[in-house]
């Protein structure tokens, strides 16, 4: 299914917008840039390590900063 956008009253620019909020909903840049080159398996395994590493990380200062 294509992603539309109807522009009101010619307010091309807020449909524009709109337009690329709903692509970065849909996940398409981030598709786009995962498709950009091949990764190794094993590259693809340790940079989801690194990831859930920087995510726990950060969830770890989140909750220390709750505590505060």
């Amino acid at each position: 299914m294509a992603t539309q956008v109807t522009v009101k009253n010619g307010n091309l620019d807020q449909a524009l917008r709109r337009f690329k909020q709903k692509l970065a909903r849909d996940g398409v840049p981030f598709e786009c840039k995962k498709r950009e080159c091949y990764d190794k398996p094993g590259i693809r395994r340790r940079n989801a390590k690194k990831e859930g590493i920087k995510n726990s990380r950060k969830r770890d200062k989140k909750r220390d900063a709750s505590r505060d």
